[in-house]
This record gives C-alpha cells, sequence and structure tokens, in this order.
C-alpha cells in the first residue's frame, strides 16, 4: 500500500498553521504595560498623562448576567491609570442583573445603569444593546466588555495608550480563557489554533483588505469619532458574529484595526457547561468556519492537516520508511502550535494532546450549524431565537 503522496498531502497540509503560528506568534504582541509615573516627562502631572491616554467609556451589554456581573464590574473599577466610565446596559434581564448594577452604581459614580430599549425586528440583541451603549457613551474611546470578562488593574490604561499611540480605529484582543468542563478544554483552545494557524497577521498589518481582518467579540476598543463613521454595530445588526462583522466594518470604511494578545491584560469564562459551549460555538459558526466560501476549504485543511497525520500514523506497519517520516513530520507540526499555545496562552497542556479530537469536533460544529441552516432551525442563545440567514425576528423564548 503506497501512502506515501497521503502523508506528503498531510505534511504540507500540517505546514500551513504550523510555520504561520510560528511567524505570528512575532506579530500577535501583548500591548505596553508602561504606566504613567508621578514624575513624568516634561514635567506633566499624573492627571496629565492619564488625559493624554484618552478618556475611555466601558460599555457592557448584559442580559441575565447576575452571575458574571459582581466579579466584572469590580475588575473594571480597580483599573487605575485611566480616567473612565461604566456604563451596564440591561436587555431585558430577568435575573438580579439591575439590582446588582444599582448596588455599584450607589457606591461609585463612575457606573451608570441603563435600561434597553425593546429589540426592533432584524436586529442580534447583543449588536442592538452595543449600538445603544454607544449612543449613551461621552467618551472618546469605547471599550466594549462582554459581562464575562475580567480585566486587569491597568488594563483600561493599556488599551487607551495602544490606541493613543497609534492610527489605529479599533482593536481586539483574545482574553487567557478560563476552562471547566472537558468540551470547554477540548475546543476553546482552538480559539488561539485557528486564529494564528490561518491568519497572516503581516497581511493584516500591511494591507487594509477586509479579509485579512479578524476580532474577539468580547473584548474590544475602538475611537468613538471612527465608530459613529463607519455606523458601528447598527451596520452589522443582523450578524451573531461581530469578532468577524465589526473589523471588517471598519477597514471597508478606510479605518486601521489590529490584535493584540490580552492573555495577561483580562480572562474570561466563555460557557459553565458542555452543552453551553456546543451552542455557543455553534449559534455563529455560520458566519465563520461554517461560511459558504469557507467550510469546504476549512474542512479539508483541518482534517488534512491536523487530523490525517494520526489516522496515517495508526497504519505504520504498513508504510515505507519514508511514508512515516512524512508523517511523522506531520504529525510534529500538527502539535507544535498547541505545545507552543500551553506556554504562550496558558493553555491546558492535557487538552493540547487532544487535538485531533478536537479538530474532528469543530469540524462537526460548523457541518451541524451549516445543515441547521440549510434546514431552517433557528438558533438560540440568551432566550432569543435567531432565524437562519441573518437575525429577522427574535422572539423570547422560554
Amino acid at each position: 500500500m503506497n501512502l506515501e503522496p497521503l502523508a506528503l498531502l498531510a505534511l504540507m497540509l500540517a505546514a500551513i498553521p504550523g510555520g504561520l503560528s510560528v511567524v505570528n506568534l512575532f506579530f500577535y504582541r501583548k500591548l505596553s504595560a508602561s504606566r504613567p509615573s508621578l514624575s513624568s516627562h516634561r514635567g506633566r502631572s499624573f492627571a496629565d498623562e492619564i488625559e493624554g491616554r484618552g478618556r475611555l467609556s466601558v460599555l457592557i451589554p448584559a442580559r441575565n448576567e447576575e452571575a458574571n456581573l459582581r466579579g466584572m464590574l469590580e475588575s473594571v473599577l480597580a483599573n487605575c491609570g485611566a480616567d473612565f466610565e461604566v456604563i451596564v446596559l440591561d436587555d431585558h434581564s430577568t435575573d438580579r442583573t439591575a439590582e446588582i448594577v444599582r448596588g455599584f452604581a450607589a457606591g461609585d459614580a463612575r457606573v451608570r445603569l441603563e435600561f434597553a430599549p425593546p429589540l426592533p425586528a432584524g436586529w442580534c440583541g447583543k449588536q442592538h444593546a452595543c449600538h445603544v451603549l454607544a449612543q449613551r457613551a461621552k467618551n472618546p474611546l469605547l471599550v466594549f466588555m462582554d459581562a464575562d470578562v475580567r480585566l486587569a488593574p491597568d488594563g483600561l490604561a493599556r488599551m487607551a495608550g495602544f490606541l493613543q499611540t497609534s492610527d489605529i480605529a479599533l482593536a481586539s484582543g483574545v482574553p487567557r480563557q478560563e476552562l471547566g468542563t472537558f468540551s470547554e478544554r477540548l475546543l476553546i483552545p482552538l480559539i488561539h489554533f485557528v486564529l494564528l494557524g490561518y491568519l497572516p497577521m503581516f497581511m493584516m498589518r500591511w494591507t487594509q483588505r477586509a479579509g485579512f481582518s479578524a476580532g474577539c467579540g468580547q473584548l474590544f476598543i475602538a475611537r468613538a469619532e471612527a465608530y459613529r463613521a463607519t455606523g458601528g454595530h447598527a451596520r452589522i445588526r443582523t450578524t451573531l458574529h461581530d469578532g468577524v462583522k465589526l473589523p471588517r466594518l471598519f477597514r471597508r470604511a478606510g479605518y486601521r484595526t489590529d490584535l493584540f494578545d490580552a492573555t495577561d491584560l483580562a480572562s474570561c469564562r466563555m460557557y459553565q457547561t458542555n452543552g453551553e459551549t456546543w451552542r455557543g460555538l455553534g449559534k455563529n459558526a455560520t458566519e465563520g468556519l461554517a461560511a459558504p466560501g469557507a467550510i469546504l476549504p476549512m474542512t479539508a485543511l483541518l482534517l488534512g492537516g491536523q487530523v490525517l497525520p494520526f489516522g496515517l500514523a495508526c497504519l505504520a506497519p504498513w508504510m515505507t520508511e519514508r511514508a512515516l517520516v512524512l508523517t511523522g513530520l506531520a504529525i510534529a507540526l500538527a502539535y507544535g502550535p498547541r505545545l507552543l499555545a500551553v506556554w504562550r496562552f496558558r493553555q491546558p497542556l492535557g487538552a493540547a494532546f487532544l487535538h485531533p479530537l478536537g479538530v474532528i469536533a469543530l469540524v462537526a460544529i460548523q457541518w451541524l450549524a451549516r445543515i441547521r441552516q440549510f434546514a431552517g432551525k433557528p438558533s438560540v442563545w440568551k432566550g432569543r431565537s435567531y432565524n437562519p440567514g441573518g437575525v429577522a425576528e427574535p422572539v423570547n423564548v422560554a
């Protein structure tokens, strides 16, 4: 049995993310941890330095987030070196979300509770909440944060400093992902694998093409002026995937976007159960890896480069020496990015060794999402049902 052609194909497909991940680590950098000092440059005061970094509006959409709000607000309010307001939008919650925010607002004037108007037809709930929040913000820098994100004490100052010392209009970073259940440990680390393995970040920096942009919906910072000029979330009202669509919107409008490594700047526990993980990753899959033009090539790249080498290894007794060498190199290249991520992004080592199983599960989620969309099945998230092919008529569900 001549398996050399298959082994060579597996090696070539594994080499793409293997090599690109190494290159991207030089471009996907942490933000500077420098802070203004009391004895600052040329006699400027500490207050002047903070003013120079820009004032921020921290905008948090919250729908039934009582489990997350206290820890999130405590982490934001502990930030120093930045002048900011915090606006939490209660998006028709049925739990203690508003009560918790009121408690913080009573003790800290920087916190403000707002209430979302009824969700208009044709809007995704999160995009509508972010749109309303941006309208009510008063500062020139906007930070959009999910309620399950926790910021480091210098997180706001570092993000503001990054925008104030560059011509970037929108930036985003993937926080350190906290993992609990088996599905989280199996699947969530693949966020970094796909991002670093298949997005050439040097092209993101050197061109304005929308296709080379990316973001993480958990944490965005934007210049308010540019946000309003592009139309912001109102222009992507039907999407469930602002992490992809918002950077593309900015780039099409002529603004620069960027990515930074937020591992030491923020943390996030996205999901709490195995079921939540599968539903959460599937809800917007058809706008990402499972998009019509992406699902076939991405399936081939993922299965061919990350699963095929391990399948070939099972046929080792029937392989030639050359095929064995090619297969061994392909396996090393498949594991390489995951082991780098264990070191760089504090991911669990055990999950890295389950990499081929995680890739199979990820591909399965993409195809299930595509099949559900084809069958006209709605996506349900945060108690709202969204029609396939875009958000048409969100309705409350039990």
